[in-house]
């Protein structure tokens, strides 16, 4: 058995409780009702999406070699208006 790192973002929502996105596999999105219960359902998502792709036959995606950036945008100069 193959041990893979995959890294969640989590979202607050407006109504409570969070979504989780896992980048690296598209469409591997879920929620939770509190950061921990997000990070469980992420762990299967991720769970079940990973023994979707190896029962299909297809490439299990990795984060190896990822460069992971932050980007700091005011949104006037994003606009094109002068701050």
């Amino acid at each position: 058995m193959k041990t893979v790192l995959y890294r969640v973002i989590l979202r607050p929502e407006p109504e409570g409780g969070y979504t989780a996105f896992v980048p690296t596999l598209p469409g591997c999105i879920t929620y939770g009702a509190d950061v921990d219960d997000a990070m469980a359902m992420a762990r299967e998502a991720i769970e079940l999406y990973v023994e979707s792709l190896v029962a299909h036959g297809e490439e299990v995606p990795t984060e190896e070699g990822t460069l992971e950036y932050a980007l700091t945008v005011n949104y006037a100069e994003a606009a094109g208006v002068n701050a």
